[in-house]
């Protein structure tokens, strides 16, 4: 056609200078959009961001590299370039990069190594660097290979390269990134030792020094698992020590931030040179020539290992112990405050100050050392602080004391009572900080002992703490010590108060009725604060007060609290209704929470009445939304925790945010909701569906443990919670999968099997049962590997009796955890039958592989539950199972372990009597071992009585349930000789049904000739009923009584009986008659 020919010419020059124009107008709207992101105003911002957002990335990634390569744009615009750069490679790159044309991926690498060589901003280069980082990062693929063999070489051309620029530039690529080697890092890592020990031998450039230190330690961290690698880079660490301390000198903490980093992930890279690690730490913590900053984080890396490498830290004992003063002295480091007394609590302490960083320092050591290493070193050092005038010191010695409470607690155990006594002198100091130190003692070893802490000094710690009251009071008003102290703020009474009001509350908390004494001393004080406490400032010690007169209210109980409780809540309804005036962080909302759900507990049903006031707070404070983000790792070093922020690392240069403020309150919440659900039951309902709703959602939401626990106690109500069983059910077996807290996990696993129990056949469907088999099958085999890991830390150079401790600890939690699998398989055994054995098979290896005979007692103790739970609900079917358990169950009934032959005898007395037929000849041979167990000298001593009692049972079963297994006359003498039973109440009842039964069809092998065998029945039944083996509503205590009053008719065998048992047993006869 006519137009065909000029499609083919190229554009004239007019076009190509318009569409040039038009790029050159789009760039410069883009420098304009740049700024607007940087604009201090949100609005702009945002409209900015949008914008942003919905370029498409290509041109994005065009944009960007133009503003950065244009060193005429503001330097700003240019930065934050870079940074929009590095984070469209970083979340976004498989959308954007691959779909990029080949010859644009080139020349965006060359480009980027090109700016870096031309930029004379280090600031800028850094961003820069930062780029190609992200770039190689994402360029090396599933194989390991680096497909950017072009920075590679860079990096070699620039780390020996004369301008300094470039040897910066290739330091801070590797440190960014230390895996930018991908799988050739084996094949170069002489060459990478080599760069990292010139770079860090570099006498004339210290910025070079410091640069390669951290990318060393960056090395090291990002290969923690490769040993090999870590023992051949271990002569780099004094090269990295050196860098720290030049470094920290030149005010700049960053290398010795990387040191803390090893500390935390790889401590047994130190560990050839942790002497010289350990005091250079040491050092820089004593100047006080440095930073308070870095003082704190030299410290850091000290109690950092002894929380990581708690045992290899207690092999240089000297070094803790140059430590400890260290941060006592730090404890000193306090300011003469002339507004402390009126300031509120908290506020005047700075989080980073050098006291709160000593103290909690002091605390974690303790912790991670333990007590026996730490108490003999800081014991002297506190006693004569203790005795210093001056009153920091003082202060200091009682906030150490406070602090050890935890990690020293079994040795300072035994010498509490002088510590106490100690303590005490110091609430009558001349100096208020230091009386305020001295509550904040009591308090804390309240927590860190109870109770016993409670039983033992309630008495004097009470009358110290009221004198502490009386004593600020008696200048102005002696009438009201409360009052006294509430209007009188010169000498820190606000602060001394809330102490005083706290440690009341813990003091009623666990003395509980013994409280009662106190109780008129301190109910009208308390009710005088909460009533005239009103102003601002005096909030949180109002709160502390709700709390405490709810605590007392409890503790004494509901007659004696009855007089005053109407008083209480009055005034509770009128701080409920200006609820609406409260700010949202009021402190008082919690404590009122709280308090509301102890006043159902005390009230029960009367509470009902309340509800629709307390419900509507109650329920707005559980449905917070938590704040969550996920940033990459250079975004969270622009954000402070001081925001409340916690952070989770996920690895791979992403973190996950989480802002706690809030939760605790919604922790509160969902508590009081399980506790008026329980309280009022049925008072309840109309409540129940929309907090089951909102509970659902939170079982996925697991950072705060409490809420955890908290929403599945609601599921235990009765009937009409059927609907939402089903709601909750998947939840609940989601949450037995993804819960990483072990407490928390057996609490959910715990409330798993109640549930079914309660729901019984038919709670669970298909995909149900697969997916919660999938999920027990991965404990079981997590728990055989967590087995083998200790078995190799055992092996471990550093092993020592605190390291076992804590592998036994954490063999105790998994064996807890086992005891769970165990309730939940229990339950669907118990409410499924023989229909759910298919089902079971998948996880048959693993049970058969927890009864060998070489695995540890509660393996095995637990494994026999779940065969004995399988023949007690499951049988006739069970015997097909017979071949992998019967022969570990028989030889088990004399294990060496009383736990172990509990199970076992437990399992042969199901057998004889659910078993069925198949299991008879195994019965016949279970009765001489069960007989052995039974009559073997130390049968009945208290770790051994529980197993003794199902093996007398069990020989009871058979005789019962499989009479032609045995030969019933001949035993029967020899069971009666070993009743009653009395520590396994659920034997004792059988047992005694059988005896019934045996006395009421007339056996005469039990009656004796003349019924001459009455007495020592008689003696059985005494015995049992002084022991309360049977609650008196179970049928069978109307089946003795029967038998007693059979005798009771004819006189003369009845004086008999009666004559030969001594007056207890006489009164518990009579006991029994009167009951049923």
């Amino acid at each position: 056609g006519p137009g065909s020919q000029s499609a083919r010419q190229p554009a004239p020059p007019g076009t190509k200078a318009a569409m040039a124009a038009a790029a050159e107008q789009e760039q410069q709207q883009f420098y304009l959009l740049l700024g607007n992101l940087l604009s201090p105003d949100n609005a702009v911002r945002k409209q900015a961001e949008e914008t942003y957002e919905n370029i498409p990335g290509q041109s994005k990634i065009t944009f960007l590299l133009q503003a950065i390569r244009n060193t005429a744009a503001a330097e700003e615009a240019r930065q934050m370039a870079a940074v929009l750069l590095r984070r469209l490679l970083s979340s976004a790159f498989e959308e954007v990069y691959p779909a990029l044309p080949p010859d644009v991926q080139i020349a965006i690498k060359s480009e980027l190594l090109l700016i870096i060589q031309m930029e004379t901003q280090s600031g800028m280069r850094k961003k820069i660097c930062d780029i190609v980082a992200e770039l190689a990062r994402n360029l090396i693929d599933e194989d390991g290979n680096n497909q950017w063999p072009e920075g590679l070489k860079f990096l070699f051309d620039s780390v020996s390269s004369q301008n300094m620029g470039l040897r910066e530039a290739a330091l801070h690529i590797f440190w960014n990134f230390p895996g930018i080697f991908g799988n050739q890092q084996q094949h170069y890592l002489e060459v990478i030792k080599r760069m990292l020990v010139q770079c860090m031998q570099d006498q004339d450039h210290p910025t070079i020094r410091m640069l390669s230190a951290r990318a060393a330690a960056a090395f090291v961290l990002a290969n923690e698992h490769n040993l090999p690698l870590l023992k051949h880079f271990a002569d780099l660490l004094p090269g990295i020590l050196q860098a720290v301390n030049d470094s920290c000198y030149q005010s700049d903490d960053s290398v010795l931030k990387s040191l803390v980093e090893i500390a935390d992930t790889v401590p047994k890279y130190l560990r050839p040179h942790l002497e010289p690690t350990l005091q250079l730490s040491l050092k820089l913590c004593a100047d006080t020539s440095l930073s308070n900053m870095q003082r704190q984080l030299a410290l850091e890396v000290i109690v950092t290992l002894s929380e990581t490498a708690a045992a290899m830290l207690r092999r240089h004992t000297s070094i803790v112990a140059q430590a400890i003063p260290q941060m006592l002295a730090m404890m000193v480091d306090l300011e003469e405050d002339e507004d402390w007394a009126n300031a509120d609590e908290l506020e005047d302490d700075d989080f980073d100050s050098n006291a709160v960083a000593g103290e909690s320092a002091l605390d974690r050591m303790a912790c991670g050392l333990g007590g026996k290493l730490v108490l003999p070193m800081i014991k002297e050092h506190i006693m004569q602080m203790l005795q210093n005038p001056d009153w920091k010191y003082r202060h200091a010695g009682l906030m150490a004391l406070s602090a050890i409470g935890e990690g020293c607690h079994q040795q300072m155990e035994g010498i509490l009572n002088e510590i106490v006594n100690f303590v005490l002198l110091f609430l009558q100091d001349p100096h208020p900080r230091v009386r305020y130190a001295a509550c904040n003692a009591i308090g804390q070893m309240a927590t860190d002992f109870a109770p016993g802490f409670q039983k033992k000094f309630h008495e004097k710690v009470i009358a110290a703490l009221l004198q502490t009251m009386e004593d600020q009071g008696n200048q102005r008003v002696q009438a009201h010590a409360a009052a006294a102290l509430i209007n009188f703020t010169e000498d820190c009474t606000k602060l001394v108060l809330e102490q005083v009001v706290t440690s009341i509350a813990s003091v009623a908390d666990t003395a509980e009725e013994k409280f009662v004494p106190y109780y008129d001393l301190f109910m009208p004080s308390l009710k005088h604060i909460v009533e005239n406490a009103v102003q601002k400032e005096l909030r949180l010690l109002r709160g502390k007060t709700i709390e405490c007169i709810s605590l007392i209210g409890l503790a004494v109980g509901k007659e004696k609290f009855m007089q005053d409780a109407s008083d209480v809540m009055q005034l509770l309804l009128k701080t409920q209704t200006d609820f609406s005036d409260l700010e949202d962080d009021d402190p008082q909302i919690s404590y009122m929470i709280s308090a509301w759900a102890r006043m159902c507990k005390i009230l029960g049903k009367e509470f009902q009445q309340y509800l629709p006031v307390v419900m509507g707070p109650l329920m707005k404070t559980a449905s917070i939304k938590p704040e969550v983000a996920l940033l990459d790792t250079q975004d969270m070093e622009n954000m402070s925790d001081d925001d409340g922020w916690e952070f989770v690392n996920l690895g791979d240069q992403q973190s996950f945010g989480i802002k706690t403020a809030g939760l605790e309150e919604k922790a509160t919440a969902c508590q009081m909701l399980v506790c008026y659900a329980k309280e009022l039951k049925e008072g309840f309902v109309e409540y129940t569906e929309q907090v089951v709703k909102l509970m659902v959602p939170l079982l996925k939401f697991y950072f705060h443990d409490d809420i955890l626990s908290m929403n599945l106690n609601i599921v235990r109500g009765p009937e009409y919670l059927t609907q939402m069983w089903h709601f909750m059910c998947d939840a609940l077996i989601k949450a037995i999968g993804t819960e990483p807290d072990s407490d928390v996990l057996s609490e959910i696993m715990h409330s798993f099997a109640k549930c079914i129990e309660v729901m019984g056949d038919g709670c669970l469907n298909n995909e149900h049962f697969e997916e919660l088999g999938g999920i027990l099958k991965g404990k079981l085999e997590e728990h055989f590997k967590n087995q083998e890991l200790r078995q190799v830390k055992r092996q471990d150079e550093d092993y020592d009796e605190q390291v076992e401790e804590s592998l036994q600890d954490e063999d105790d939690s998994d064996v807890y955890i086992l005891t769970k699998v165990s309730d939940i398989l229990h339950s669907i055994f118990s409410s499924y039958r023989e229909k759910v054995l298919p089902w079971f098979e998948q996880l048959l290896p693993l049970i058969v592989n927890l009864i060998c005979p070489h695995r540890p007692w509660p393996d095995r103790q637990w494994g026999l539950c779940i065969f004995d739970d399988i023949v007690e609900h499951c049988s006739p079917s069970s015997f097909k199972y017979a071949e992998y358990f019967l022969r570990p169950m028989l030889q088990s009934v004399c294990d060496n372990s009383p736990e172990v032959r509990q199970a076992a005898a437990y399992g042969v007395g199901v057998m004889a009597q659910f078993g069925g037929d198949s299991y008879r000849p195994f019965c016949t041979e279970a009765l001489p071992l069960l007989v052995r167990v039974i009559q073997s000298p130390d049968a009945k001593t208290k770790e051994n009585v529980n197993a003794t009692e199902n093996c007398i049972s069990a020989v009871g079963k058979i005789m019962k349930f499989k009479p032609d297994c045995v030969n019933v006359e001949e035993v029967l003498p020899h069971w009666l000789s070993w009743l009653p039973l009395h520590e396994d109440k659920e034997e004792a009842v059988h047992t005694f049904n059988y005896l019934c039964d045996l006395i009421e069809s007339n056996n005469t092998v039990v009656l004796g000739p003349n019924n001459s065998n009455l007495p020592r029945i008689f003696g059985i039944i005494a015995d049992g009923e002084i022991h309360e083996a049977i609650k008196h509503e179970d049928p069978c205590t109307k089946r003795l009584a029967n038998v007693v009053r059979q005798v009771q008719t004819s006189g003369g065998l009845w004086t008999e009986c009666i004559s030969q048992l001594n007056a207890d047993q006489q009164a518990a006869i009579q006991e029994l008659l009167n009951s049923a």
